[in-house]
């Protein structure tokens, strides 16, 4: 049985991850010349090596057609403000402040949508939910654009339909990039918390110390 796809991990750091995992970098046929090196894929298996480069020696579309799977390692700075496995499971579980996504500010620093507060706008009802945020990654490339607009009810009749027309999502990743979403609205939301508790309980006497011995 013939395996098709590949395998996407965010990490906080890819380079740290590639210096102890043992691997063999895919490779993508250029249109200049020989194979060259794939922006992230890798093989942790077996697989044919061109003993110049060191990357695979078939490109990784045939890769896939003959059932090796690439793994692709994503950097996502995202997760290096998360502390530690208890601090990610609480932020990924908590419900996000739904309305924050209609903060033009708060919008812009989040990941995948920050540039597209407009199209949200566009959307005749709210996003407030996983399903309808992975639904809306999926409007905002250029396979499903022409569903702008429409209720999440029209939406979600062919939103997952395969299109020979323009890039769009698989359902799997559109819900696997709006866990990551709310992960980065709810460390936002975290940090504008924290930041307004520092500054009511900083001592006014501290600060008045601090003037006068500058």
């Amino acid at each position: 049985m013939i395996r098709s796809g590949d395998i996407d991990i965010d990490l906080p750091d890819r380079i740290a991850a590639l210096a102890v995992l043992k691997h063999t970098p895919a490779s993508i046929k250029s249109t200049v010349g020989p194979y060259t090196r794939h922006n992230s894929g890798i093989y942790v298996t077996d697989i044919p090596i061109n003993p110049i480069t060191g990357f695979a020696a078939i490109d990784h579309k045939t890769a896939e057609e003959r059932d090796y799977v690439k793994i692709d390692l994503l950097n996502m700075s995202v997760y290096q403000q998360v502390r530690d496995e208890a601090h990610l499971i609480a932020l990924v579980e908590k419900e996000p402040l739904w309305e924050k996504l209609y903060d033009k500010e708060f919008c812009q620093q989040l990941t995948h949508i920050g540039n597209h507060h407009h199209t949200l706008l566009k959307m005749p009802e709210k996003v407030n939910s996983i399903p309808r945020l992975a639904m809306f990654i999926s409007i905002i490339r250029p396979g499903k654009s022409h569903l702008v607009g429409l209720p999440w009810g029209e939406v979600a009749k062919t939103i997952w339909d395969k299109t020979s027309e323009g890039y769009s999502f698989k359902k799997s990743h559109g819900i696997a990039y709006s866990h990551l979403i709310v992960l980065n609205m709810n460390l936002l939301v975290e940090k504008i918390e924290n930041e307004e508790t520092d500054s009511v309980t900083d001592d006014p006497e501290d600060t008045l110390r601090d003037f006068e011995s500058d």
